[in-house]
């Protein structure tokens, strides 16, 4: 084969598996953004407290750090992807659970911290 071909289909594997690889990362970056914005809103609303979306951000950095970790070798595979998976439907019941419960701001006063 010439150095062309050669060159033309490794750089076709190597996108195919790049692309591959980025789906999987790209559903747990946009469920992290998603439930970014439930804290948010939450906040937003007034039905999670500033100490409760303090709380909920850190559970939200955590999981992050946890999926830089298992990104260091440069891919995901099934067990860590499943593992982020079940920490991030904790962190949704824990959002859902912070916004229903009986504290929340007090409408007069106004949003305070991040």
């Amino acid at each position: 084969m010439t150095r062309l071909i050669k060159a033309t289909l490794l750089a076709a594997a190597a996108l195919a598996t790049t692309t591959t690889l980025a789906a999987a990362g790209d559903r747990v970056d946009h469920r992290q953004k998603a439930q970014a914005e439930r804290i948010e809103h939450g906040r937003n609303t007034g039905a999670i407290t500033w100490r409760e979306g303090v709380k909920l951000r850190q559970e939200q950095a955590r999981i992050a750090r946890l999926e830089a970790l298992y990104r260091a070798d440069g891919k995901l595979d099934r067990w860590e992807r499943q593992r982020l998976q079940d920490l991030q439907n904790a962190a949704s019941r824990h959002i859902y659970a912070e916004g229903h419960d009986r504290w929340s701001r007090w409408t007069v006063l106004p949003r305070v911290g991040r």
